[in-house]
């Protein structure tokens, strides 16, 4: 809950300067009329609106679990993700269908000069909010915070481009510069647009995210205790902020209710030692059968029926099997 409050608090700070920053790109295109610059306030309207729906996403988000959403209500980020990739990939096509009606008929620029330092002043800030928001969203596990932070650093590059580009024209003269870089950026836009719908279907879908997946396996593996003989049927689904991790955990068959509970507390702890607060478990314990003797670690067991033969090492394979193991 702290992160989720947190993450409102960033994103309202990033939803308060795409606002100021597409006020000033206006400005630009004003002084300028020229059409990258246009087609950069154009994506800064769709920053505007990605940030108040990322906003309303994480408000939602950070609402208690109740007996209608008892898992949370983090999925709101995915579906104000794959909102907002829509309408990057929309103002992509905008920006490329003005620039190719301009590459024919180039517009008149001017007082170019003072229009470059005012672009450059907000890819600067963009810069700067978006490394900041990626950051945390990426710490906190918050995609609609790390999508309002790519938004803010694409829109950097975009800008620093037109800088350039603009530069170019005042170098040259050639004002069909103007429009090639309004293309290459509609291009640009569309592309990562795509990304970032893909990424939150994948949420919505609770398609396996295999490198975290394969992070909680390797970090088990490290610290592994020996009371832990063997798991499987492990799923790592995200909800926004919060991991949720089921998988059936094999403990001794002769542990009481109280020890297999202990066995348990110390699994829990070690991955949230690692991946922080926000993860939710489901852990049934399996008693060992006689098969498990063979990759049983614990040295002195009194009911062991074989001797140990070989240690079996955790891997995406044979943790994702909803089958205990054996040699």
């Amino acid at each position: 809950m702290q992160k989720s409050k947190q993450n409102l608090k960033i994103q309202f700070f990033v939803t308060s300067l795409s606002i100021v920053l597409f006020v000033l790109k206006f400005v630009a295109y004003f002084m300028t009329h020229s059409l990258s610059v246009l087609s950069d306030a154009l994506e800064s309207i769709v920053n505007v609106l990605a940030g108040l729906i990322g906003l309303y996403s994480l408000y939602v988000a950070s609402k208690p679990k109740d007996k209608d959403h008892p898992y949370g209500h983090g999925k709101a980020e995915f579906v104000s993700a794959a909102f907002e990739g829509s309408l990057i990939i929309t103002a992509g096509f905008i920006i490329l269908y003005e620039s190719i009606n301009t590459f024919f008929d180039p517009a008149t620029l001017h007082n170019l000069d003072n229009g470059i330092w005012l672009l450059l002043a907000t890819a600067i800030l963009n810069m700067v909010a978006g490394l900041f928001a990626k950051a945390q969203g990426k710490k906190n596990k918050s995609l609609a915070l790390s999508a309002s932070g790519q938004h803010l650093l694409i829109d950097s590059y975009t800008t620093y481009a037109i800088t350039i580009g603009i530069g170019l024209v005042l170098y040259t003269g050639y004002k069909i510069i103007d429009a090639v870089i309004a293309i290459a950026m509609g291009l640009w836009i569309i592309y990562n647009g795509y990304k970032i719908i893909r990424e939150s279907l994948a949420g919505i879908m609770d398609e396996a995210d295999m490198a975290l997946l394969d992070e909680v396996i390797l970090e088990l593996n490290h610290t592994r205790n020996s009371n832990w003989i063997d798991m499987h049927n492990l799923r790592v689904i995200k909800y926004g902020a919060l991991m949720h991790i089921d998988c059936h955990l094999t403990v001794p068959w002769y542990f009481n209710v109280n020890e297999a509970h202990a066995a348990v507390d110390e699994f829990t702890k070690l991955i949230k030692n690692k991946f922080g607060e926000s993860v939710e478990f489901f852990v049934h314990t399996d008693g060992c059968m006689v098969y498990s003797c063979p990759i049983c670690t614990i040295e002195h067991c009194e009911k062991r029926t074989s001797v140990f033969q070989q240690k079996l090492n955790w891997t995406r394979e044979n943790v994702l099997s909803d089958l205990k193991h054996q040699l």
